[in-house]
């Protein structure tokens, strides 16, 4: 269920019902681009099935969906076809296009070949958990995970998150688990790191499937490159990718979390996702917990300014 995770902390208690969420999202429900329009954005069925709830709750964990569709018309379709309407003009006219008119014909360009350009879709899932006051994002990036909160603030009022923030960064962090060759409680480190200089040089040196605990990999740290993603495992259930910037990239639920589980006892889809939800949601709730603590806890949300999830 999920591939990424982006981690809030709901800065008030979730108060916000079911029913008056799913009518806060149905009037911005998602509906695909129309001819000369670039990007669309709506929310979706997590369940996906057509015409059902946007909102669904399974033992008591809250699941939305954000789609986005944008079309994309090639740079160089545009350059060429300004520069035929450049060239008509010139010689119809005698005079060659200001840079204002030039502007222009591109945009219009633009706009001509967007009924032609191919669709692209994309989604994230949103995971509300109100009792541990957590809102987790499917999101590959800051940029993606700031539309889905201007979507929530437009759907939901007075709301407001803050990222979650730890006592120790984790590039600190991880230089000092490479560093040492030890890693935190309940993690191990895998085979895959980037370590990035600080200086002018910005020089970068990556590790794929490849051993971290060398005294080269130590040696880079200590001449100053800082860690900015370690491939990590938790208690042999759960793999994932920790970057700088405290976001989970690459996770995979490893196969001692399915056993027994309640997937294997369903064949319907419906079934399946409910017990996705249930077994991701049940892992993370853990998982989340145990890396703030190995980062020297959470910081407070009164220790620093509250942060409305604005973009």
């Amino acid at each position: 269920m999920f591939k990424n995770v982006i981690v809030y902390r709901l800065v008030s208690p979730w108060t916000v019902t079911q029913a008056a969420l799913e009518d806060a999202l149905q009037p911005d429900r998602f509906v695909e681009c129309g001819a000369s329009q670039e990007k669309s954005v709506g929310w979706v069925e997590p369940r996906g099935q057509a015409h059902g709830p946007l909102v669904e709750v399974v033992g008591g964990q809250w699941v939305l969906k954000l789609m986005m569709e944008m079309k994309s018309v090639p740079g160089s379709v545009v350059k060429r076809k300004v520069e035929e309407q450049v060239a008509q003009i010139e010689i119809s006219t005698g005079r060659k296009p200001g840079k204002k008119e030039v502007r222009e014909l591109r945009d219009d360009a633009r706009l001509a070949l967007l009924p032609m350009a191919f669709t692209k879709q994309g989604s994230v899932g949103v995971w509300i958990d109100p009792k541990d006051g957590l809102l987790v994002l499917d999101a590959g990036s800051q940029s993606r995970a700031d539309e889905v909160m201007t979507a929530l603030i437009k759907a939901i009022p007075n709301f407001a998150v803050q990222l979650v923030n730890t006592q120790i960064s984790p590039a600190a962090a991880m230089a000092v688990w490479l560093s040492t060759r030890e890693s935190p409680s309940d993690f191990s480190v895998d085979r895959e790191c980037e370590l990035k200089a600080s200086d002018e040089s910005k020089a970068v040196v990556r590790y794929t499937r490849h051993p971290l605990d060398t005294e080269e990999v130590s040696q880079h740290i200590a001449l100053g490159k800082m860690p900015t993603r370690l491939a990590m495992t938790w208690n042999d259930r759960v793999s994932f990718v920790l970057t700088e910037a405290l976001q989970l990239k690459k996770l995979t639920f490893l196969d001692t979390v399915f056993e027994d589980s309640p997937k294997s006892a369903g064949d319907r889809k419906e079934d399946n996702f409910d017990a996705d939800v249930v077994i991701s949601t049940g892992e993370l709730s853990q998982l989340i917990p145990d890396l703030m603590e190995a980062l020297g806890g959470e910081v407070p949300l009164g220790a620093m300014p509250g942060v409305p999830a604005t973009v």
